[in-house]
């Protein structure tokens, strides 16, 4: 249906507020009207710059891992210019004097020459060898601020998949990077790699094969690292970070428990102009220290090792950081084997590579589910909690980390022994059982510091925090009067959930008839549900509140003046 037309009134109105201004402002609006009309840029536009974002320091190690990962996306192009990935020997005649006519790989040479010949290389590999470690860092540190507040629970299990498939991809990620210049140090590391490949019981030759294009080491096995690192995997982690953030967005961000802060709203700043202004300053923070890394933190020397020799290893060689608890397992693992027929099962690299690698992650992939099945909690959580206020997930969290760490310094048992002086097999022989009772001392301490630290909260909405005055009383005793905290801080302290624990539903009624209840709890799920939160100091009712205060002005000592 034709519109009417506009009449002269309307017509002068529209005259008089048309816009005057020319030139390419006039084409950016054009723009923007056809993106409007065609998928509601406006609309969404609007919606997404005023998104409220809470502000709390440790939400910025999950903005250092995504700056870190943008910054390794930025020099790795640059690197890739100059590499060459193959394997293919030739002879050096680059500009460091001392390789010049020794043999090695394309692979290798050119690692040289971006090092020493290209303007800048030097300084782009080194920045972007430490922005792999703090990529990896950060997802770390993030990922254990997410299960310490219990951000992984509902609504966020997913985003907590997605977070474990990053944190794992980006494990091979740098284990196929660190592998790219074969160097010595480099090699040996993937001669680990390939043990851990061969000890899969009965197909590990053959995936060895398939991996290596043949026996160890082949002469594909640069080629196939280099287009897993810096195409297959980088486009799998820009697929989950989209993923991920995209989840971060719909299901608003959590936040700490504080003043006007519920499971309702978010209480922060809005994404433009503040948080996007403090986004983009943080980002070039985090790009300035790395470079000032990169120019001043030498790493990964690879001219010192020299090129791969499968006949030759490093003395005293370590992987990065994030892969040394991998081989600490399988240094400080006995030397089981088993000879079953006419093949070898190697357990000792089995177990702890594949095995506890396995064990690890489905651990923290099914613990959202795990914890809300005990405490049968199916609710939102949009509330953070303070880690004291769950020591049994918080104890077990440290255990997983005093795990581990023991760990991890297995992977340099060898550097203990040779720094301290000390035997290389009692090293291993201490690991051995402290990975075993590390944990569970540290579990034990974890959840009483918190309990402590629970009745120290109830202490001070009672009875309120101490004034740091002694008071003489008329018999001659001494007292410290207490002043009782403000409302924000009491809601604080008392915001959090607690949890009941669960009770054994009946399995048969008063006259024998065995009850059918697809709810039910079982005995062993009500056991576990009175260990989980069973000793849980509980929080002060509104009613203790009021008669704390009532009696605290009834017996509040006067103070001197």
């Amino acid at each position: 249906m034709a519109k009417p037309a506009a009449t002269a009134e309307q017509a002068e109105v529209l005259q008089t507020h048309a816009p005057t201004q020319q030139g390419p402002v006039k084409g950016v609006t054009g723009v923007a009207a056809w993106l409007d009309d065609r998928v509601g840029l406006a609309k969404i536009g609007k919606a997404s710059l005023r998104k409220v974002f809470p502000d709390h320091w440790s939400f910025l190690l999950g903005e250092i891992a995504l700056y870190s990962f943008i910054v390794l996306l930025l020099t790795g192009i640059f690197l890739t210019i100059w590499f060459k990935p193959s394997m293919a020997e030739i002879e050096y005649e680059g500009s460091y004097e001392l390789m010049r006519g020794l043999a090695m790989s394309q692979a290798f040479e050119s690692t040289l020459h971006i090092s020493f010949d290209v303007r800048g290389g030097m300084l782009v590999r080194q920045i972007h060898h430490w922005a792999a470690i703090l990529f990896m860092a950060a997802m770390t540190a993030h990922m254990l601020r997410v299960f310490f507040t219990g951000a992984f629970r509902k609504p966020r299990e997913l985003n907590w998949l997605i977070g474990i498939g990053l944190i794992s991809l980006s494990m091979i990620a740098g284990m196929t990077g660190y592998s790219l210049p074969d160097d010595l140090l480099s090699g040996t590391g993937l001669r680990f790699t390939d043990g851990a490949i061969r000890s899969v019981p009965l197909v590990g030759t053959w995936v060895e094969f398939f991996v290596f294009g043949g026996e160890y080491p082949g002469d594909a096995i640069i080629a196939r690292f280099y287009m897993a690192h810096i195409l297959l995997i980088p486009a799998i982690l820009l697929g989950l970070i989209a993923a991920h953030m995209t989840l971060v967005v719909y299901h608003k961000h959590t936040q700490f428990p504080g003043p006007g802060r519920t499971e309702n709203n978010v209480v922060g700043y809005p994404l433009f102009p503040v948080y996007m202004a403090k986004a983009g300053g943080f980002f070039f923070i985090v790009f300035g220290v790395l470079i000032l890394m990169g120019a001043t933190m030498s790493v990964n020397q690879v001219w010192l090792y020299g090129p791969y020799n499968p006949a030759q290893v490093t003395a005293g060689s370590q992987p990065d950081w994030y892969m040394g608890w991998v081989e600490g397992a399988v240094r400080i693992m006995p030397g089981w084997e088993s000879h079953w027929g006419g093949t070898t099962w190697s357990w000792n690299i089995f177990l702890p590579f594949a095995v506890l690698m396995g064990i690890f992650y489905t651990a923290l992939g099914v613990w959202p589910f795990v914890e809300a099945w005990i405490t049968g909690d199916k609710r939102p959580h949009h509330i953070l909690d303070r880690p004291r206020n769950a020591p049994t997930r918080t104890g077990l969290g440290m255990a997983g980390v005093t795990f581990y760490g023991l760990m991890w310094a297995g992977g340099g048992n060898d550097i203990i022994a040779t720094q301290f002086n000390v035997s290389l097999n009692a090293v291993t022989w201490f690991l051995r059982v402290a990975v075993f009772v590390g944990p569970v001392i540290a579990f034990i301490v974890t959840k009483r510091i918190c309990l402590s630290l629970q009745r120290a909260d109830k202490q001070r909405v009672l009875h309120g925090s101490e004034s740091g005055i002694l008071v003489r009383s008329p018999q001659g005793g001494y007292s410290e009067p207490h002043v009782p905290i403000s409302e924000d801080e009491a809601f604080t302290l008392t915001q959090h959930r607690q949890y009941t624990p669960l009770e054994a539903s009946p399995t048969h009624d008063e006259h024998g008839v065995k009850i059918k209840n697809p709810n039910r709890v079982s005995g062993f799920r009500a056991r576990l549900s009175a260990w989980y939160s069973g000793y849980d100091v509980t929080k002060p009712t509104a009613g203790e509140i009021a008669d704390s205060h009532h009696h605290g002005d009834d017996d509040k000592p006067a103070l001197p003046h």
